[in-house]
């Protein structure tokens, strides 16, 4: 950008900045802005009620906003309010505003009950609606209409996500001076899987929009470009999409490729060597009886994650006594997730009708089997949960990555514990020294389980430490600094 940050911003009559018609150099454009709204008791308070939300994604480029006066483009969480664009934190923030309608549609129908399901393998069926895909479509407009309005000429413009994937081409069509990137955080499904959509074509045109496509993993970016082939008939050499306009000449070249995405190394570590947290650890082993082993499983409570699976798998290991509920317990955090949506419901009823039967069968006065937490929790809280666990539970039917795990690897900084690693996580192809798994393999989830409990102290140290040198050395600064490099090469290498 030309002028400063202090040219460019006002004040509201609510006390926040707000920035003026500025032109930025960079943005980001994602469902939700990075910040989350709160209520202050205290009517006097000259905060703006608005705190950063905790989110990796937010984690990562916040510092780098700050940094380069960009602008983030998102919905700001409240359906039917509109807001004026603002600032908080260094950060300026242009809203996107969603009616109830289109949360209901565009949201929990098409990004959550179409896409979703149908990029996680088909675990649940996705359903396939006109009236959903006709407000995606005008949903995304709006996100790009507000990067058109906003971005400079030839600015840098990083879209996040599979409820965006139409964006990127609405802005090339709009603004070809633009360096468009676009990262998809969730798995991209192989053509047979990505067939059933009906409007795939336009799905893949529309990523197709950006210069650089990243994935969490080499092989979904090759289901992609093997959809481009399929599905658009286009040229791919290697990585790269050649990307034809209507009069069939290509109009630029996209490519796809994997940048695993990972955590803020640095706060988790600080966090896990606090005095404080530290002794909130020993606390939680204190009032579950100080069990031999401390089993945890921390998910959205989603049915992706494989819950089920985990719980099924522990029953097992207590009926068959090769567990018992004075040397085990297993601690399950399963956040709230899309609870308007039907499938949700249905799955928070059978892991909490499981959790019961469990417990009413295993429990003792002085020992609970399964200690079932459905809350979300801050992260100060987590890393104790880390600090107390022996064993960690990642058992998803498929992911992305899996963020969980590498957080709990890097919370081991004395390099004791475990990790069950579901194989369908995108942290498993960097996270090699787990204990790998397939969790629709109950008995082998069970063998590997019972594994993990009795790891010896030196393997548990040579796999930890070599787990997390990994983490420490790809951390989420890595992870958006490589992806920026390559989309500016990708640019000038065109452009030359």
């Amino acid at each position: 950008m030309q002028e400063l940050a202090s040219e460019k911003l006002n004040t509201t009559p609510g006390g926040r900045q707000a920035p003026k018609a500025a032109k930025y150099d960079f943005m980001v454009v994602s469902n939700r802005l990075p910040v989350d709204r709160y209520s202050s008791d205290d009517a006097e308070s000259n905060d703006d009620g608005w705190r950063r939300s905790p989110g990796g994604l937010v984690t990562a480029l916040a510092p780098m906003m700050t940094k380069t006066d960009g602008a983030w483009v998102g919905w700001h969480g409240a359906p039917d309010e509109p807001l004026e664009p603002f600032s908080h934190e260094g950060m300026d923030l242009v809203p996107v505003e969603l009616s109830t309608d289109d949360v209901e549609l565009y949201y929990e129908g098409f990004s959550n009950a179409t896409l979703w399901p149908l990029y996680h393998d088909v675990i649940a069926p996705p359903e396939f609606h006109r009236t959903w895909w006709d407000t995606y479509r005008r949903v995304n407009r709006r996100f790009a209409d507000a990067v058109i309005q906003y971005a400079d000429q030839g600015a840098t413009v990083w879209v996040q996500d599979y409820q965006l994937q139409l964006v990127p081409s609405m802005l090339r069509a709009a603004r070809p001076d633009l360096r468009i990137g676009f990262f998809n955080h969730i798995p991209f499904p192989p053509p047979e899987i990505f067939a059933q959509l009906p409007w795939r074509q336009a799905i893949i045109e529309g990523l197709l929009g950006a210069d650089l496509v990243g994935f969490q993993r080499p092989s979904d970016a090759a289901n992609f470009m093997r959809s481009a082939r399929r599905f658009l008939g286009a040229s791919v050499k290697q990585q790269q999409i050649h990307v034809k306009g209507p009069d069939g000449q290509i109009t630029h070249i996209a490519r796809a490729q994997a940048f695993p995405i990972s955590i803020a190394v640095d706060r988790i570590s600080e966090l896990a060597e606090r005095p404080d947290i530290i002794e909130r650890a020993r606390q939680i082993r204190r009032d579950l009886g100080n069990p031999r082993t401390i089993l945890l499983g921390v998910d959205r409570l989603d049915y992706t994650k494989g819950i089920p699976h985990r719980l099924k798998a522990f029953e097992e290991l207590l009926k068959e006594g090769r567990l018992k509920v004075e040397d085990a317990t297993l601690i399950q955090v399963a956040s709230p997730s899309r609870e308007r949506v039907r499938q949700y419901r249905l799955l928070r009823e059978e892991v909490e009708g499981t959790v019961g039967h469990i417990n009413g069968s295993y429990d003792t006065i002085q020992n609970t089997a399964v200690r079932y937490l459905h809350h979300n929790y801050p992260v100060e809280e987590m890393v104790a949960l880390y600090l107390a666990a022996d064993v960690m539970l990642v058992t998803a039917l498929r992911d992305g990555m899996n963020l969980v795990a590498k957080e709990y690897v890097t919370a081991r900084t004395d390099n004791t514990g475990a990790l069950v690693l579901s194989e369908f996580t995108g942290a498993a192809d960097q996270l090699k020294q787990a204990l790998l798994m397939n969790p629709h393999d109950i008995d082998g989830l069970k063998s590997t389980i019972m594994r993990a409990v009795h790891l010896s102290p030196n393997e548990s140290r040579r796999r930890m430490k070599s787990m997390r040198k990994q983490i420490l050395d790809h951390d989420v600064d890595h992870w958006s600094a490589d992806f920026l490099s390559a989309l500016a090469e990708i640019v000038v290498r065109d452009d030359s």
